[in-house]
């Protein structure tokens, strides 16, 4: 299964509340997955002519608009070969920058005062397995889901071990959060249009830094709107 719960916790009270959190855009101020690959190719710098090798999925895109496979050929084409070896320092490096310098004011206070409050925190995100555990980790969560890549043994290939964890895909692991938690009500926070279905589905789903154009409707919708940065 391609999106999977990493860090299981143990049963969930009826009464517990789990706070559900999108990361890019939401948490971060931005994208997290092309400052991951550039800072990894910018080392060795002759590696950024592999991104000519995106160019037929980029193009294939404009077609399908599927980005789960543009995703995986993106990290095919970018990273495919690498071992874990190769790739834990810059992980490691990326994710304490990440936490220290691209993590929105209004994120931290939310994130701290659910964790005070004694709920589940769950950081659930399209971006990948590469380095989204790492990041749930400093940041404190309990669990984490997100997109998985494919290895072949210790050497990742990069493409997509199944399917993207967004839009319906997140709608279909908040549902596995119900099941596996009965009686637990979910708080979610994302920022994106393909956001809104599974926030729709939460008890309360609140919705980051929305445009002033889109905010009334998202209202309508049920949804609260709040400002992170």
């Amino acid at each position: 299964m391609a999106t999977r719960l990493l860090h299981l916790w143990q049963i969930v009270s009826p009464a517990m509340q789990i706070a559900l959190f999108d990361l890019d855009g939401t948490i971060t101020y931005r994208d997290t997955l092309l400052p991951f690959l550039l800072g990894k190719l910018v080392r060795r710098p002759w590696q950024l002519l592999r991104l000519i090798r995106v160019l037929p999925a980029a193009l294939r895109y404009l077609l399908d608009r599927d980005r789960g496979h543009l995703k995986g050929a993106l990290l095919h084409a970018t990273l495919h070969g690498q071992t874990h070896s190769d790739l834990t320092p810059w992980v490691e490096e990326f994710a304490s920058q990440t936490v220290a310098q691209r993590v929105m004011p209004g994120a931290r206070i939310a994130i701290d005062r659910h964790r005070r409050a004694g709920d589940r925190l769950v950081l659930m995100s399209a971006s990948v397995d590469l380095y989204v555990p790492k990041l749930g980790a400093l940041l404190g969560f309990d669990a984490v889901i997100c997109t998985q890549v494919q290895w072949f043994g210790e050497v990742l290939d990069g493409r997509l071990a199944g399917e993207n964890c967004r839009g319906e895909e997140k709608s279909r692991q908040l549902a596995g959060l119900r099941e596996r938690h009965p009686g637990a009500s979910i708080v979610a926070y994302g920022n994106s249009l393909s956001d809104v279905p599974h926030l729709l589905l939460s008890e309360r789903g609140v919705f980051i830094n929305a445009p002033p154009r889109a905010r009334l409707m998202l209202e309508r919708q049920g949804l609260t709107c709040e400002s992170w940065r």
